[in-house]
Formats: C-alpha cells, sequence, structure tokens
C-alpha cells in the first residue's frame, strides 16, 4: 500500500469505533486487540486523532473514544493528515529532484496515479467503508490464543 503502517492504523481504527463507538466510548485495549495491533502505539495515535478533531476522549472507567465528526463527513484524508500528505510523492526513480523541468522517466504515469489516490482520500468518507466492516463485526470472532509466557532459564557460562 501507499501509505504509512500508522496512517493504516489509523483508518483501522476509526472504522472500528465508527461501528463500535456509536452508544458508548470504545476503549484503547479491545480496539487494539480487535485490530491486532500494539497497544501502546495504537494509544498514541488515537490520542493524536483526538487531537485534530476527528476523535473525541474521555477519561476514567466510561472513557474511550467516539467519533467526533459524523462518519458521513470524515474523509480518509483528513483521518490520514496527522501523520502524513498523501498528496507529497517521492520519485519511484529515487531521484532527490523530480519535477518540474528534471523530471524522471516513470514521474508523468506516477502523477496519474498519485492524483488518483489523493482524489480517493478526499472523496472516500469513512461511512462508506461501515458495511463490509458492520458485517465483519456480526461475525464472531473466536479469542486470541494465549500467547507463550514461559521463559527458558538463564545459564550462566564460566
Amino acid at each position: 500500500m501507499w501509505i504509512s503502517g500508522t496512517s493504516q492504523y489509523a483508518i483501522r481504527a476509526v472504522v472500528h469505533v465508527a461501528v463500535h463507538g456509536e452508544d458508548a466510548p470504545v476503549r484503547v485495549g479491545p480496539i487494539a486487540e480487535a485490530l491486532d495491533v500494539p497497544r501502546n502505539y495504537l494509544s498514541k495515535t488515537l490520542h493524536v486523532l483526538a487531537r485534530e478533531g476527528v476523535l473525541k476522549s474521555g477519561r476514567g472507567p466510561r472513557g474511550g473514544f467516539q467519533l467526533a465528526v459524523p462518519a458521513g463527513k470524515l474523509s480518509l484524508a483528513r483521518v490520514t493528515a496527522p501523520f502524513e500528505d498523501v498528496a507529497k510523492r517521492h520519485c519511484l526513480l529515487g531521484r532527490a529532484h523530480c519535477g518540474g523541468v528534471h523530471t524522471c522517466a516513470a514521474h508523468a504515469r506516477w502523477e496519474d496515479v498519485s492524483k488518483s489516490l489523493q482524489a480517493y482520500f478526499a472523496t472516500t468518507m469513512i461511512a462508506d467503508l461501515l458495511g463490509e466492516a458492520r458485517d465483519a463485526a456480526a461475525i464472531p470472532v473466536p479469542p486470541p490464543r494465549p500467547r507463550a509466557t514461559a521463559r527458558r532459564p538463564c545459564v550462566r557460562r564460566n
């Protein structure tokens, strides 16, 4: 995919909050578990989204995250904006300066792809992604397998 892992986590988390946070805030732990994302990393990502007005957050026993904007008005571009500029392009051939007069062989064709990606992120709303997410939420998910906690004993060599 052409976006960072953080942006992917942000989109997945916002979709999860949109599906599960309509009636009550959703806590970080259940989101991280459902998405199989590191909890601490996701927590930081969600707090950035709250500061940017994408999510609203609450503290305490009834705290968690909910959408701050209706899903139908929340674009993917707005969700990913705090983490990266989808419009920013890097040269596919690795040139430091690619554009204007000095373009690489891939520049013109890649420009069309980049513009399409920007348009997709600008016009696709979180609500557009909820149908499939709600269907997936209705399917029971098996509990995660317990992680092995046993450690091998430390053996000292003389």
